[in-house]
């Protein structure tokens, strides 16, 4: 009787685990990407001579932008139809409308455009690839790719050839899509297989819209200056940077507030001028400042009371007029803050800021003493933007300063004084800071640009060398760094991007790869050879 009872209860148990089986609650989510499992007709088959293809993959796959993100080479004359469009399947059908060339590797690439229905997982640069002919073309290009002047890329880039032929032009990357597209391996590499031998533009985009061509306004580029002839035993670096855009006067203008307006434009400034075409009194005044980060012109005035002001807008020969319509009522009240608050690094630099732009300052109503109660000799610069107030003074280890800007120690551009401003800070002492002293070897050609860099990415300290000498940067914080060293060939020390049209290149930039771990009271030597 025991033995029934207990096979009974086994039973139980058994019918109880096979009712619970299925999906298991929680898990890992699905990370995998659609699988092609067969083709009609296969992957690389040879004599193709039909006019549909047809892909089935291991899951529901869905299709997007696949009219932008298609690229088959070569080039159609016809566009083909894929199905099914909107509709979740395992099978993508190719209908080819044109006829095909003979002895000739066709290549579809999806680009981005296949993801799986549950979980938008993207096949990346899925290729199907046939031939007309008894071969597949086998021939590749390869190489690495970086930023040309940042340590690390943030989007992965779109690698791709143009055939050079009689139809080749410049504006081609503008305007038609490649004939081959790679497809990136991972954080450094890339390829680009089933090429045809030829001559090719190697070009590569960060392709923001994803369309496979070149938008100056939102893309980084890369490019060889030269051509590429294919078969070559060559692996090719990728420098990618930002163009300059070609200016362009702005047609629209924003008034922020009373006798501000801003003019938005793009492209390099220098010579782009605003006037004003409307009529003004004696006692109308003017002042333009580009802004210190955007690409915008402020236009500041006073003295003006009619409703709506016109503009002469012009840089060289190329002009333009714009009326701006004039609703704010109040002026911004002139406001000071300081770029110190509680401790004054020694390497940086005590700035009183202010959102108006700045023109007088009164020195007799600026009170500046240490910890001893003792005046502070002291210069002031009002910056090209007039929106700071540079204070240089002899900076002393273990000491604590005060400032009180009075009633009338500065006025702006509207005539209007500051309230009161107390500034309290201190500087620390030696033992709290570490020096850095170091050469750096195996430079191509001089002038360079030497930047010490900081865990944020922020430029610490810099020097210029026109010839090999000892580097010293005293009075570090405890932090880590990195030493960037910057190629200056046309000597305007800074560093300049390149051109596409103009098949220039960005200056080169080298990152030294070792962490410079500055610790405080050390003193590091370090030299540092270019590989």
């Amino acid at each position: 009787m025991s033995y029934l009872r207990f096979f009974l209860f086994s039973l139980v148990l058994l019918s109880i685990s096979c009712a619970r089986r299925g999906r298991p609650e929680g898990g890992p989510e699905d990370f995998d990407k659609p699988i092609m499992v067969k083709a009609d007709p296969d992957f690389e088959s040879l004599h193709f001579a039909d006019d549909e293809i047809k892909i089935y993959f291991d899951e529901f796959i869905k299709l997007k932008d696949i009219n932008s993100q298609l690229i088959v080479s070569p080039p159609l004359k016809y566009p083909i139809v894929i199905t099914p469009l909107g509709t979740p399947s395992k099978r993508i059908t190719i209908k080819i409308t044109d006829t095909l060339q003979e002895n000739t590797t066709y290549t579809f690439n999806f680009g981005q455009s296949i993801i799986d229905n549950t979980r938008g997982n993207i096949l990346e640069n899925f290729k199907f690839v046939i031939s007309t002919g008894d071969y597949i073309d086998s021939l590749k290009v390869v190489g690495t790719y970086k930023d040309a002047f940042q340590l690390e890329m943030k989007e992965k880039p779109t690698v791709m050839l143009y055939e050079v032929n009689e139809n080749f032009n410049d504006s081609i990357i503008y305007n038609e899509k490649p004939i081959y597209v790679g497809a990136v391996l991972d954080s450094v590499n890339w390829n680009i297989t089933n090429i045809k031998a030829g001559k090719y533009l190697l070009v590569a985009l960060s392709d923001v819209s994803k369309n496979y061509k070149f938008n100056p306004k939102e893309d980084q580029i890369s490019f060889l200056s030269k051509f590429i002839t294919v078969p070559k035993d060559t692996v090719y670096s990728l420098k990618f940077f930002k163009e300059i855009l070609p200016f362009g006067i702005p047609s629209k203008a924003k008034e922020e507030s009373k006798g501000h307006i801003m003019f938005g434009f793009e492209g390099d400034p220098v010579d782009f001028k605003v006037k004003t075409i409307s009529e003004t009194s004696t006692d109308f005044k003017a002042l333009s400042i580009f802004d210190r980060e955007k690409d915008t012109l402020h236009y500041w005035f006073n003295n003006f009371k009619k409703d709506s002001i016109s503009f002469y807008l012009y840089k060289n020969k190329v002009f333009d007029t714009v009326k701006v319509r004039l609703k704010s009522k109040n002026i911004d009240s002139l406001a000071l803050t300081s770029t110190v608050s509680v401790t004054l690094n020694l390497r940086d630099t005590f700035k009183i800021k202010s959102n108006t732009p700045m023109i007088y300052i009164d020195t007799t109503k600026i009170y500046f003493i240490n910890k001893d109660s003792i005046k502070v000799p002291y210069q002031y610069i009002i910056s090209k933007y007039k929106d700071e107030v540079v204070f240089n003074f002899k900076k002393e280890f273990s000491n604590k300063y005060f400032m009180e800007l009075l009633p009338g120690a500065i006025t702006d551009f509207y005539g209007v004084i500051n309230d009161t401003l107390k500034v309290n800070f201190s500087t620390k002492k030696p033992s709290n800071y570490s020096s850095l002293f170091t050469t750096i070897k195996g430079v191509k050609s001089y002038p360079i640009i030497v930047d010490l860099i900081d865990s944020k990415g922020s430029v610490v300290a810099t020097d210029y060398l026109i010839n090999e000498r000892e580097i010293q940067f005293r009075n570090l914080s405890p932090s880590k760094y990195m030493v960037r060293v910057i190629y200056d060939v046309n000597k305007n020390k800074k560093w300049d991007t390149g051109s596409f049209l103009q098949r220039l290149q960005p200056e080169e930039v080298y990152y030294f790869k070792k962490i410079i771990s500055a610790k405080a009271n050390w003193d590091i030597t370090e030299p540092f050879t270019v590989n």
